[in-house]
């Protein structure tokens, strides 16, 4: 048996402030600080050897994977892809969630937030928060940064990058992705053959690792090692 362990970075800072984060590079939270420490003590429990570990561009998973790693004791580099981060929310970006909600309604935020194909207004390429404007991106190719992104174009990426790059390693190793609510989903609609409706309810806790066992190449378990925050997923 081989193991995936699927973790969606601690609490970031626009996480507590319940705003649209997406591409922008937002550091963690006090809390969220902790939560990626109680993984790493989950994780270690658990007694398994990674083998490779894979983040995204953004410092909240990058941070969350080097303290998982600290606890680990394990110093291994890590592998960086802007694959796997989290969708890009076009010009809802920075935007309040509960404001936006008594704005246009909870019916259409969830839309926005949560169905498989539509794709909110693009951000303006003038907005500090667009990710040619952030330092983090800058030795990205142009053509690669969104304006904005369905779930559906976060999983085209995701899915593609990790038949290109990780499913092969899962034969006979572990891996650990470090990543986000959204990139996090995409796999899970992938690797658990969920349909348009089920992900758009899928719930992804923040710091709770998720660990997929694996034989020839498909899922025969999977648990959340945090009990208590666990989120309704899939039983096997």
């Amino acid at each position: 048996m081989n193991y995936l362990i699927l973790i969606r970075h601690g609490q970031s800072k626009w996480n507590l402030e319940k705003r649209f984060t997406g591409w922008v590079d937002v550091d963690l939270t006090e809390n969220g600080i902790l939560e990626a420490k109680k993984a790493g003590a989950l994780i270690k429990k658990k007694n398994l050897s990674i083998d490779f570990y894979y983040s995204s561009f953004q410092l909240r998973a990058k941070n969350t994977l080097k303290i998982i790693q600290n606890i680990l004791n394990d110093n291994k580099n890590f592998t960086q892809a802007w694959q796997l981060n989290e969708r890009h929310y076009g010009a809802l970006t920075g935007l309040n969630k509960i404001e936006m909600m008594q704005k246009i309604g909870e019916k259409k935020v969830h839309e926005l937030r949560r169905s498989w194909d539509v794709k909110p207004d693009p951000l303006s390429k003038s907005s500090p928060f667009h990710p040619a404007n952030i330092e983090t991106y800058k030795n990205l190719p142009i053509n690669v940064i969104p304006n904005t992104e369905s779930l559906k174009d976060t999983y085209e990426r995701v899915i593609k990058y990790y038949n290109e790059e990780i499913c092969n390693h899962l034969k006979n190793k572990n891996v650990l992705i470090s990543a986000h609510g959204n990139s996090i989903r995409a796999l899970c609609k992938y690797l658990f053959k969920l349909d348009n409706h089920i992900i758009s309810n899928l719930e992804i806790p923040t710091g709770n690792p998720l660990v997929l066992e694996f034989n020839d190449n498909q899922v025969m378990n999977s648990e959340y090692l945090d009990k208590e925050r666990a989120k309704d997923l899939l039983v096997f």
